[in-house]
């Protein structure tokens, strides 16, 4: 499965509850026995059997043995494991409809989890599909400074420095003004030493999209303020954390106290997109197309940057099949599927279907194109979706 198609996955199983702890979640790490997890099922499901409530019973007896009769048709575990949810996503109440739901993620599934609950465990695939894009980081105070790279959550440390900056307590046989001088002096040395630092660090890291600026105290402030970094990195800079360490510490709180900062500088990139877009789109010949045949046909044509899809849009690429006509392929919406040929009229069989987003995830790849998900918590992302939820920003006019 695709990243984008993972998302609304993601997304989908996220707005299920249950109204017991009856929702069942398996992951199973990649190189693990299938039979193993098969037999370990089998036991729960014996221990549900004491479950003194008759639906719940029910219903999570009749979710393990979906997911057992699922796994029996695996030859073997997937290359990155497995990820099962299934139980009653049904909103009626004494209405059962128990789905299943099964995940071959784009990277390792290192956790073993069989877990029943109102939810399902949706975190170790959340982190799969979080976005990868780098930050740095420049963590100090007047008595050390660390610069590291954010890819994720993972923290790399670049570069370490001590200062000799001294407290503000003058040393003996000095003048308060001699002190305080020679300080400012020091002070002044070290930030131009880690602004120098992080220029040539963040420099060769070109895909660096955003910096964050941390510490205790007023140091990291006279740092943002000052002209120490160069003028297209402190354009880069979302925002200051005040943190309560420096060093290894420092650098893991600033993630922490940073994550509004990191989420907002997402929004920030997606409005611009779709600005972008709008903006375009009101020009007598912008490099727009909207509407999922339009872009399809310019993507064909290679004039395609990026492809723009809404997550609130509830519309699935399925493959007909006509008796006279051979297979066609269309977007619908999940209420529309049945479909004529265009040719004879025939009503046609479905042989399948995918959403919108994993089609064009797919087709993409073909042409060098880019592909953006975006949400519908702007304003901007709300008028995308009325216009139909699928557009793209061209490379020339067509």
């Amino acid at each position: 499965m695709g990243e984008i198609a993972l998302k609304k996955l993601i997304r989908q199983l996220g707005a299920i509850k249950g109204r017991h702890t009856e929702l069942v979640t398996v992951y199973v790490p990649a190189g693990y026995s299938l039979h193993e997890v098969s037999g370990q099922l089998r036991s729960e499901q014996g221990t549900a059997e004491n479950i003194k409530s008759k639906g719940v019973r029910k219903n999570v007896v009749s979710s393990l043995e979906k997911i057992i009769r699922h796994l029996q048709l695996y030859n073997k575990t997937p290359p990155n494991g497995l990820a099962l949810f299934c139980g009653n996503v049904s909103e009626k109440e004494g209405v059962d409809d128990i789905e299943l739901f099964a995940v071959e993620p784009p990277e390792m599934v290192k956790t073993r989890l069989y877990w029943c609950d109102q939810k399902f465990v949706l975190e170790p695939l959340e982190e799969m599909v979080k976005e990868k894009e780098v930050y740095g980081i420049v963590c100090l105070d007047k008595s050390e400074a660390d610069i590291a790279i954010l890819s994720g959550k993972k923290i790399k440390p670049m570069v370490h420095f001590d200062s000799i900056v001294p407290g503000k307590t003058r040393a003996g046989g000095q003048s308060s003004a001699r002190f305080a001088r020679v300080r400012e002096g020091l002070l002044e040395d070290w930030l131009k030493k880690v602004g120098e630092a992080a220029n040539k660090l963040f420099g060769e890291h070109k895909e660096i999209v955003g910096i964050i600026v941390s510490g205790s105290g007023p140091v990291k402030d006279m740092f943002l303020k000052g002209d120490y970094m160069y003028g297209n990195l402190k354009q880069k800079v979302i925002g200051a954390v005040d943190t309560s360490y420096t060093g290894e510490f420092g650098l893991h709180e600033t993630l922490e106290r940073g994550e509004d900062l990191l989420k907002e500088s997402a929004v920030v990139k997606e409005k611009k997109l779709l600005q972008r877009f709008l903006e375009e789109l009101h020009k007598a010949h912008g490099l727009v197309v909207y509407g999922a045949a339009e872009v399809i046909g310019a993507l064909e044509m290679g004039a395609v940057d990026t492809v723009i899809v809404s997550e609130g849009l509830d519309m699935k690429e399925v493959e007909y099949e006509c008796s006279q006509h051979g297979l066609q392929k269309k977007f619908v919406f999940p209420d529309k599927k049945s479909q004529k040929c265009g040719q004879c009229q025939q009503v046609m069989r479905i042989l399948g279907e995918r959403d919108i987003a994993e089609a064009f995830e797919e087709r993409v790849k073909n042409y060098g194109t880019k592909l953006a998900l975006v949400s519908t918590d702007t304003r901007e992302g709300q008028q995308f979706l009325y216009l139909g939820g699928v557009g793209a920003l061209l490379r020339y006019g067509i």
